[in-house]
């Protein structure tokens, strides 16, 4: 079983046999980072497994770092275990400006797994009384150290390591590159994010990508013209990148500015080659595990696709008709009533004839067709209304043939 079914099915202790147990280390990799994404500091068996890895001095460095990472995903209490298995020191939690404290003591321990994990756990707890502590550990002599301790100063949001930052951008390593741009795009002040525009227009292919996959974690609306322009980016590469990004400040943005953002962003793209914008919006809804970013994929390719992409935004939306995320699902309808088409009136038949279909797809189907039917639809919805055996498709197959001029 694929590690991607292994985590839609929740198997959190598949996973943790396959981080032990693989011969891969893009395996073990991803099965650390998938654990993360599961599982929290209360799974203790869980844990233990991640951390025993983590603690490992002949692992992987690769898979050492992911477990890392992991175990601040699933909170403090991992991440202090951790800090008690390779210090034996008693870690048990106190107030937070004790905890607070404590990691960034760790920050200048001699084993660089330490300091990745201080790091990461000073960047979770927020409080800015790390930062100075912080600042000094931007130039480790370990990569990962850097990476982690750019993120914690992002997560903090404080402005004041952003020279330090801008500085760490010509770093030699990419992932610390944009692990600084990244922390310039959360802290989000002026400064931040002038640093960021210079690099748009960069000779090097891979400094841009690094500024246009920063700029997609700005938590406003502010980037959204800069990211626009970059679809027309030279490199395949630096536009896939943009229409990320833009997928990730309509995810980030806070509740009160979410309308702004999509306001924005609709109106930016409004201006743009969709081709370039389709392909990766439907690879997002098709293999993204997170949920912000695939409904706001479902929204947006109902505003997008244009009339040569419609078969297969047609073919991505439908299949997530019965997405568990209720969102999502949703989405997907709404854009689909938008895309229409003959191509969609026939898809969304088929789900309604198919007697293996989910019926919370069925149902969403009969309501599609109710916006964009034909006669050809008027007739099945007709017989749905006697022979659905699900109620919510029957309620839904009369409220469609109203709209398209039926019996009901």
């Amino acid at each position: 079983m694929s590690l991607y079914q292994l985590a839609r099915d929740g198997d959190a202790d598949e996973l943790l046999t396959v981080l032990w147990e693989s011969n891969s280390v893009a395996v073990r990799t991803r099965a650390a980072e998938l654990l993360g994404e599961l599982a929290d500091d209360s799974d203790g068996e869980i844990v233990r497994g991640v951390v025993e890895t983590a603690a490992d001095d002949d692992e992987d460095e690769a898979v050492r770092a992911a477990a890392i990472d992991a175990l601040d995903e699933m909170g403090q209490a991992a991440v202090e275990r951790l800090l008690a298995e390779m210090t034996g020191a008693n870690v048990d939690s106190g107030a937070d400006w004790v905890t607070v404290k404590r990691f960034a003591k760790a920050l200048s321990a001699p084993q660089p797994e330490l300091r990745m994990a201080a790091a990461n756990a000073l960047g979770r707890l927020g409080d800015s009384s790390a930062v100075p502590a912080l600042v000094k550990r931007l130039a480790d002599p370990d990569p990962r150290v850097r990476i982690r301790v750019a993120a914690a100063c992002g997560s903090i949001g404080d402005p004041r390591p952003v020279g330090a930052l801008v500085d760490l951008l010509g770093d030699d390593r990419r992932a610390v590159k944009r692990a600084a741009a990244d922390a310039l795009a959360n802290i989000g002040d002026d400064r931040s994010l002038s640093a960021l525009r210079g690099l748009l227009d960069d000779e090097n292919e891979t400094i841009r990508w690094v500024a246009v996959s920063a700029l997609g974690e700005a938590s406003s609306a502010r980037p959204v013209t800069d990211l626009a322009a970059a679809l027309a980016d030279e490199s395949p590469l630096v536009r896939r990148a943009a229409v990320f990004s833009i997928i990730g400040l309509l995810s980030n943005a806070p509740r009160q500015q979410s309308h702004q953002v999509r306001e924005a962003v609709v109106s930016e793209l409004a201006a743009v080659d969709d081709d370039v914008v389709v392909g990766p919006l439907v690879e997002l809804l098709e293999e993204s595990l997170q949920r912000p970013q695939r409904r706001n994929a479902a929204w947006l390719l109902g505003r997008v696709t244009p009339d040569a992409s419609a078969d297969s935004v047609v073919d991505a939306l439908v299949d997530v008709l019965d997405d568990d995320d209720e969102p999502t699902a949703q989405f997907a309808a709404t854009s689909l009533s938008a895309v229409g088409g003959s191509y969609a009136e026939r898809r969304l038949l088929d789900v309604v004839t198919d007697v293996d279909a989910d019926p919370t797809a069925q149902a969403k189907a009969v309501f599609v067709l109710g916006q964009i039917g034909t006669d050809r639809s008027r007739d099945r919805l007709e017989r749905l209304t006697n022979d659905a055996d699900d109620q919510e498709v029957r309620r839904r197959a009369f409220a469609a043939l109203s709209k398209l001029g039926g019996q009901a």
